[in-house]
């Protein structure tokens, strides 16, 4: 070996040594999580130049990260891991075989400067945004055409910021529709779990056009007051499993949808095969899970349980109207524990917004199969209310062991129904003439088969992190 060669693979040699020591453990420690998948390569945000001093602009790290690390997704897939800090950002795309990982000091915070948030398509199934005719500004957190993905942590922060947003679209002053914080589209193998989101420009979580979804451990808070809040929305999705979530909301604590109107009759992808469970509900204004009101292509095999609503103004709730056409059917609920409630039951067949004046008022709605089961509800105002639409009847609705406790004051008329059908089996106080008290006791069904995703087993994985 010539001296030159001797002397390259000294210098290598304690450059390799120094690696070694600066991720020893005297310096780094090791953060358990649970995963669909475990990644073989790993990186820190701070390796592409990111400042977590809430301040500076790290949009243009995290996509320097991502694209880096998309290079390793047929080689064991990536992960992304964000240190303590407070960590500026706006809009970035995820890929796939990915993990995005929040320590559970560090905040992603969502930048008010308008110009790093894209403006992208509107939702096909939509046909316009939501909160105006114009496009959309791209998510905080956004995916299309992935697999495998995850976004977790060990219950680290993202906060939407937006305050701003709920201001100017209160005035009127948005053309176009406000961000959500996290969207994954027409995409399969997915997970959200173990973080604190806050304070969304608009919807939380919106998965839509997608399959086999995992979400799991969020809690969820923004302002009741605050405008279009919702949740969790699974939209157009199969294989859901949402669980252990606690949500405070301006809106639906969860939405359920599948489209608007005619656009969402053209895509025709419905929302299937969903599980909700050991949910925990604040929104005074709203919903508790809402079926709707967007269900044109369709909502069917809903199993909830194990739900807990505080000062929440519904349980689970049906929004439709006509024009929506689609249907919502094989719903399933039990146990249910409701404390200040104005509604237990409502279902509503008058819901009328509309995306344009182009949709068909002649699509009505398909409503059958809804069943509710082991509630108890205290501090009611009204027991149910639970508005068909003439000509074509919300049917099949099943309800049995049921104790609803009234307020002090509660309304006269605890049953208004109108244009359904179905029964009731020990049910207080008494249901209204629509839904009959069966002389036989019956016990409304619940699915005893279990979903695909249900049996969708986590994994223990690891990440290595600096000491700060």
């Amino acid at each position: 070996m010539s001296n030159l060669s001797g002397a390259i693979f000294f210098i290598l040699g304690l450059f390799f040594l120094r690696a070694a020591e600066c991720r020893t453990p005297a310096n780094w420690g090791t953060v358990k999580y649970s995963a669909l998948s475990c990644r073989k390569h790993s990186a820190l945000l701070t390796d592409f130049g990111a400042v977590g001093d809430g301040k500076t602009s790290n949009t243009k790290a995290f996509k320097a990260a991502i694209h880096h690390l998309s290079q390793s997704a047929s080689d064991g897939g990536a992960q992304l891991i964000v240190p303590p800090g407070k960590w500026l950002t706006g809009s970035f795309n995820l890929t796939s075989h990915f993990t995005l990982f929040l320590h559970k000091d560090a905040v992603i915070l969502a930048t008010q400067d308008e110009s790093e948030w894209p403006l992208v398509s509107v939702l096909p199934s939509y046909g316009r945004g939501r909160d105006a005719a114009g496009g959309r500004f791209s998510s905080l957190i956004f995916g299309t055409n992935l697999t495998d993905v995850i976004i977790t942590g060990n219950n680290g922060t993202i906060d939407g910021q937006g305050a701003s947003w709920w201001k100017k679209f209160k005035a009127g002053q948005l053309n176009e529709t406000r961000p959500y914080m996290i969207e994954i589209m027409y995409s399969n193998q997915i997970q959200i779990s173990n973080l604190t989101l806050v304070n969304s420009p608009s919807w939380f979580v919106h998965p839509i056009y997608s399959s086999n979804i995992t979400i799991q451990g969020l809690t969820i808070l923004a302002p009741i007051n605050s405008p279009n809040t919702d949740g969790i929305d699974p939209d157009s999705c199969s294989q859901t499993r949402i669980e252990d979530c606690f949500i405070v909301s301006g809106d639906d604590c969860i939405a359920v949808k599948s489209g608007w109107d005619q656009y969402g009759i053209k895509v025709g992808i419905p929302t299937e095969h969903l599980v909700i469970r050991r949910l925990t509900c604040i929104s005074p204004d709203s919903a508790t899970i809402a079926l709707g009101s967007e269900m044109s292509g369709g909502i069917r095999d809903v199993r909830a349980e194990d739900i807990t609503a505080l000062s929440t103004q519904s349980s689970v709730r049906i929004k439709t109207a006509q024009g929506r056409g689609g249907y919502v059917k094989d719903i399933f609920v039990r146990r249910m524990t409701l404390k200040t409630m104005k509604y237990v039951f409502w279902m509503t067949g008058s819901y009328g917004s509309h995306p344009d004046p182009g949709f068909d008022p002649k699509a009505l709605p398909l409503i059958q199969n809804i069943n509710y089961k082991q509630i108890e509800a205290e501090n009611v105002t009204y027991s149910a209310r639970l508005e068909g639409i003439p000509n074509d009847h919300f049917k099949g609705i099943c309800i049995s062991n049921v104790t609803i406790t009234l307020t002090e004051k509660p309304k006269k008329l605890q049953w208004n129904c109108t244009d359904i059908a179905g029964v009731t089996s020990n049910v207080t106080p008494k249901a209204c003439d629509l839904l009959p008290e069966k002389k036989e006791v019956i016990d409304c069904p619940f699915p005893e088969d279990r979903l695909a995703i249900e049996d969708v087993k986590l994994v223990t994985c690891s990440a290595s992190l600096p000491f700060f």
